[in-house]
């Protein structure tokens, strides 16, 4: 039995008569998404929003529906394209059910796969659609069709792709049909672009491309609990597959960590207690900067520095604040603030050696702060927030006293010196009196610390609702207000209360019988007594001046109470929130226990009970006038290193240094940096000594651990920028030969492939010259990119962890010789581009192809056609280990016997021949674990000891291979280093040894120079040679003269030479002419009759040469020696390479060098 007709689900839209526009709502739950309309939050359409427009996928049909309105899951075979097609065909379905109860003209649905019984209409393609178009008379049918796009009976419109996947092309599908009975007979309609709904769908919802959104560029998930992720570049340009995208997770596969963080986090962000500016900055700074100092000290600092000094000591100590406020809002709106206050602003400015030392030394200052509030411990950091809104009230109701209470003089308090708002008070109180050896600069370091506090806001936001918003408007809002109470405080009680007052109700006089000068005696008062006599009353003896000027005494008192608590409340808070943050980047690994965070609002309970703990060991140890000035100081070194943070930001130049509050300026935050610094040595020289020490150790400490993180802070951004100034700057500056070093392009392929060849070049190269590790990517250019992408990264931050000073540089091309031309070319920059290619010596050239060993000595040929020197450097063992793979710490079987007989591994060769230069090999990497995490890039061990792969014992030859690898990075002993200096080429061949002996490894071997000369000359040419090399300062141990050089090698030499190169050799004379030459032609690195004989003095001088080495060399490190030069097209490929193994084999490690002959070496000073 057939279904019948389904019913219209409940959010399905209705169609106005007459083919009209439905409204936005109806067509926002057709799944059509408009702008202003909310995504439906069906799993499909949620997991497509998360794609801007081109999000997630589902069977045409299946996703529609099961014909009961509930949404089917994601299927297996899914395409990010097809969401299109499904929000079409549940839109259009929906519209053509309910128009249809209606009996209006409804655009009826495709049919799947012909299996509605609808005839196929003519086809036409518009746009990047392909539709069909029916008959009316066919309307019937639509219920029919409905229920086949719905996933009833049938598979779903037929789904192709067109323009290489961008957008959807549909086949079988009605997007309109007219009014009217018909005979069945096909019927044309042009477009309508009002019930297409491709048309009406938001712009970037029809395409694959996403448009721009906010959710693409998140750390953490969107509202959706889900990240947001804009197709990649890949996605979108990559050759179309029939499974293009895999997306485990909307496959209904298991979520990935990654996600499942992402969710998690979102989840319990669900209920957090945000605030806003007002309750969460402008009423914590206000608190925190009307200290106690307002009510016990002001009047104080008034009676010394007197009202015109204590307004320029309140201004002086707001400017700093006030700069240090435009810093703080320039930071704060230079991208999304997390928790951690000063400790997040400064390290993800300055970086995390400074932000990890001022985050430490700031939380501390704020826990001993409590102490010097002398506050108990609260259980939930939530009432306390809820009860500075209380204290707030307190503070103003007893600043309110006290205004209230200068306009009441009463006659009591006269003879304690308050007698209203005076002229004469005013007058006298305006210029200072210093007494008991106080300066103006020892008052302005007692007011100081009234005036810090202006980071209680930024110290919590992490709390805050939109602390880009927040931390500007309620910070520089609460240094205003704060401020002009102060003033406001400060002149007030200048200006009624005397300096000095005895308190006696009898030291009255009569003013106009007394010769008056003081502003006491004109108002009828004599304390003249205070002048030899201490006195308990008035500005200069009395701390509660504002208590007994106020109209109500006990609410100074709890003005007091409520000012001590909410300053302490508010460190209470930020010492355990900053050092939370400063654990969770893992800075100091020792803390990272007190990262952990409870509860919905993540509260780091353990940082309470340290704060606690740490308050209450101060407060009995009771020397809190000794710990008040370094806090201070702490205070202030933060202070100066936000300020300092904008400068560098600014100086910097980066793109993303762009904050939304534009009232700063970088001159204005360097001076404000200044001023902090100054006035820390103002309040406490001795303090300001020892928090400079403390922070300079702090700082050493994280720059010598490197912690792993990236933050893009500003010394990276000026540390590129005075790497492109300076490269810039020396493109200007012509080559001089004293400038010159040795600047390698070194073919390793995969670093960690060629230990060897690695080390030894590094070792002439360290702190001297460029280092680029050239690594040819072979094969399929596809998967070839891919593999360039991931090894960029992988293999830089192995040299890295390797303490290696080099660059890696992939490249793709068809074959090794291409690669190398292609960074010959194009590595470097300006000055900074190699001069020499360094190339491992191909030790299976007897079994390799031929074509591939022409290729091999063609690098040779392209280097010296632009001006490269070169280095080809040998180990008889072998420089590839790629084909082993194990724990690094089986290297200390070197030290057991050579035959190992318990040391297990797996092997695995590379797929393809690799030569001992540049191809792709087995990545395995010679350092130790690193956790994969945090987008960090795994690193590989040189050997694993068990592996899943097939088990083999570790043979002699990979033994040996494997010590090998490794002798370049042990100290090589007092041995020499034998410098064959045959030919000048400039003095590389001469300097490169020289360079070596500098190294910390090589120091202890001395340098032997070997030169040719004739035998009836040998004390000559040994003195002149002696002569040259102490022109060029290069110390030597000794020069040896070898006068039989010419001397023809031994007769089995030349036989073995003979015999290698027969396989070789084209024998021309012995073929038919037009035989050779095709022969020729098709393998030019055959060696010809010819050839060999023109050739045969100098092949007979790389073997004697060889003779030589074995007799002389034998016992040396390592043995630097002249290249031989092949002239191009002259010397085949085949003999050439013959010279270099004749010239080479069975010897300590070799360097065959030639340079550019240009001179590297000089005399001239």
């Amino acid at each position: 039995m057939e279904p019948g007709p389904k019913a219209p689900s409940p959010g399905a839209p209705r169609l106005a008569a007459g083919g009209e526009t439905p409204p936005a709502a109806a067509l926002a739950a057709a799944g059509v998404d408009l702008p202003g309309t909310a995504v439906p939050s069906v799993p499909e359409d949620a997991a497509a929003a998360s794609r801007g427009g081109g999000g997630v996928r589902g069977e045409g049909a299946a996703a529609a529906g099961d014909g009961l309105g509930r949404p089917l899951g994601p299927t297996p075979s899914q395409s990010r394209f097809q969401v299109d097609l499904v929000s079409e065909n549940a839109g259009r379905a929906a519209a053509a059910a309910s128009a249809g109860a209606g009996g209006k003209e409804t655009p009826a649905d495709g049919k799947a796969n012909g299996e509605s019984g609808l005839a196929k209409g003519s086809e036409e393609a518009k746009g990047r659609f392909r539709v069909n178009f029916v008959d009316p008379a066919a309307s019937s049918s639509a219920d029919e069709s409905m229920s086949d796009a719905a996933g009833i009976g049938g598979e779903g419109p037929n789904v192709s792709f067109q323009n290489g996947g961008d957008t959807v092309l549909s086949e079988g599908s009605s997007l309109h049909s007219g009014g009217g009975g018909g005979s069945g007979h096909h019927q044309h309609y042009y477009y309508d672009t009002h019930t297409n709904t491709y048309y009406l769908r938001t712009f970037g919802h029809n395409t694959m491309d996403a448009v721009p959104r906010i959710d693409h560029y998140r750390h953490t998930a969107a509202q959706l609990g889900e990240k947001l992720l804009r197709p990649s570049l890949a996605e979108l340009h990559d050759e179309l597959e029939k499974e293009p995208f895999e997306d485990g997770f909307a496959n209904g596969e298991e979520s990935t960590p990654t996600r499942e963080a992402v969710v998690t986090y979102t989840a319990e962000s669900k209920g957090v207690v945000k605030f806003g500016w007002i309750k969460g900055v402008l009423v914590r700074c206000m608190l925190n900067i009307w200290g106690v100092m307002l009510f016990i000290r002001l009047s104080w600092i008034v009676g010394q520095a007197g009202i015109g000094l204590s307004v320029l000591v309140i201004i002086m100590a707001t400017v700093v604040t006030t700069i240090t406020g435009l810093s703080t809002s320039a930071i704060a709106t230079n991208g999304f603030v997390r928790g951690g206050g000063a400790y997040y602003l400064i390290s993800r400015s300055l970086g995390p050696e400074f932000g990890g030392a001022i985050g430490l030394i700031f939380a501390f200052a704020n826990a001993v702060a409590v102490a010097m509030y002398v506050v108990g411990f609260a259980e939930t950091v939530v009432e306390l927030l809820k009860a500075q809104i209380v204290l707030l009230v307190i503070l103003l109701l007893a600043i309110a006293d006290f205004v209230i209470g200068t306009f009441i003089p009463l006659e009591s308090k006269k003879p304690k010196g308050f007698f209203g708002y005076k002229s004469e008070i005013f007058n006298e109180n305006f210029g200072p009196d210093f007494r008991e050896e106080e300066t103006f600069f020892s008052v302005f370091a007692i007011f100081f610390p009234a005036a810090t506090g202006i980071l209680a806001g930024a110290n919590i936001s992490g709390d805050l609702a939109d602390p880009q918003s927040a931390i500007p408007k309620g910070t520089l809002l609460a240094i205003l207000i704060t401020t002009l109470v102060y003033i406001g405080i400060a002149v007030s009680v200048g200006s009624c209360v005397v300096r000095d007052a005895t308190g006696n109700v009898n030291d009255t006089i009569i003013t106009e019988l007394t010769n008056c000068t003081s502003a006491a005696c004109k108002l009828n008062f004599d304390f003249s007594s205070c002048q030899s006599n201490p006195c308990s009353y008035g500005l200069m003896n009395n701390f509660q001046v504002m208590s007994m000027v106020s109209g109500f005494a006990p609410l100074i008192s709890a003005g007091i109470f409520s000012a001590t608590l909410s300053s302490a409340l508010a460190s209470l808070v930020s010492a355990p929130k900053i050092f939370q943050a400063l654990c969770k980047d893992n800075i100091y690994p020792a803390f990272q226990m007190f990262a952990k965070g409870y509860g919905k609002n993540n509260e780091p309970l353990r940082g309470y009970i340290l704060t606690f703990l740490i308050a209450l060991g101060f407060i009995l140890i009771a020397e809190l006038n000794v710990i008040a000035p370094i806090i201070s100081n702490f205070f202030l070194a933060s202070y100066a290193l936000i300020n300092f943070s904008v400068f560098h930001a600014s100086l910097a130049k980066s793109p993303g240094w762009r904050p939304a509050f534009k009232y700063y300026n970088m001159w204005i935050s360097l001076l404000g940096a200044i001023l902090c610094c100054i006035v820390m040595f103002v309040i406490n020289w001795w303090a300001a000594l020892l928090t400079y020490v403390i922070v300079l150790g702090l700082y050493i400490y994280v720059t010598y651990k490197k912690p792993d993180v990236n933050w893009g802070s500003s010394t990276q951004a000026l540390t590129y920028l005075n790497a492109l100034q300076h490269s810039i700057r020396l493109s200007g500056v012509e080559d001089h030969v004293k400038n010159f070093r040795p600047q390698c392009l070194v073919m390793t392929g995969a670093p960690n492939s060629r230990p060897a060849l690695l080390h030894l070049v590094h070792d002439f190269t360290k702190n001297v010259g460029l280092m680029i590790c050239g690594h040819v990517h072979m094969g399929p250019r596809r998967q070839a990119m891919k593999e360039m992408s991931i090894d960029q990264a992988k293999y830089q931050r192995w040299l890295i962890k390797n303490k290696m000073k080099a660059f890696y540089a992939p490249v793709h091309a068809d074959d090794l010789r291409e690669g190398a031309q292609y960074l010959m070319q194009a590595a470097g920059l300006g000055r900074m581009k190699p001069n020499t290619l360094v190339l491992g010596f191909k030790k299976d050239w007897l079994q390799a192809d031929m074509r591939d060993v022409d290729l091999y000595i063609n690098l040779f040929h392209d280097a010296f056609d632009i001006q490269y020197g070169v280095v080809v450097i040998r180990l008889q063992e072998g420089l590839d280990i790629s084909h082993l793979q194990g724990q690094e710490e089986l290297l200390s079987s070197q030290e057991k016997s050579p035959g190992v007989k318990d040391v297990v591994l797996s092997m695995e060769y590379s797929k393809k021949s690799d030569l001992d230069t540049s191809k792709p090999s087995s990545e395995k990497s010679i350092t130790h674990k690193d956790e994969e995490e945090d987008g960090k890039t795994p690193t590989q061990p040189l050997l694993k000891k068990e592996s899943k792969g097939p088990a083999a014992p570790l043979n002699v030859a990979d033994q040996k291979l494997l010590e090998a690898s490794t002798q370049f990075q042990k100290k090589q002993g007092k041995n020499t280093i034998d410098v064959w200096w045959l030919f000048d080429d400039g003095g590389l061949t001469l300097l490169i040894p020289y360079l070596l002996t500098t190294k910390k490894k090589w120091k202890d071997c001395k340098i032997r120079v070997f030169i040719g000369g004739k035998i009836n000359r040998i004390d000559h040419d040994r003195r002149a040679m002696a002569t040259l090399l102490s022109k060029f300062r290069i110390d030597f141990s000794d020069i040896m003269v070898l006068g039989d050089i010419n001397t023809k090698p031994k007769k089995e030499n030349i036989v073995a030479f003979d015999e290698m190169i027969e396989p070789y050799r084209l024998h021309e004379d012995d073929k038919e002419q037009d035989i050779a030459d095709k022969m020729k032609e098709d393998e030019p690195w055959r060696i010809t009759d010819n050839e060999l004989e023109l050739y045969k003095t100098k092949t007979y001088r790389q073997i004697r040469l060889n003779e030589l080495l074995k007799e002389h060399s034998n016992t040396a490190n390592i043995i630097v020696m002249s290249l031989p030069v092949a002239r191009k097209g002259a010397v085949s490929s085949a003999l050439y390479m013959a010279w270099l193994e004749a010239l080479s084999k069975d010897l300590p490690p070799i360097l065959l060098v030639r340079g550019n002959h240009q001179s590297v070496l000089t005399f001239y000073s």
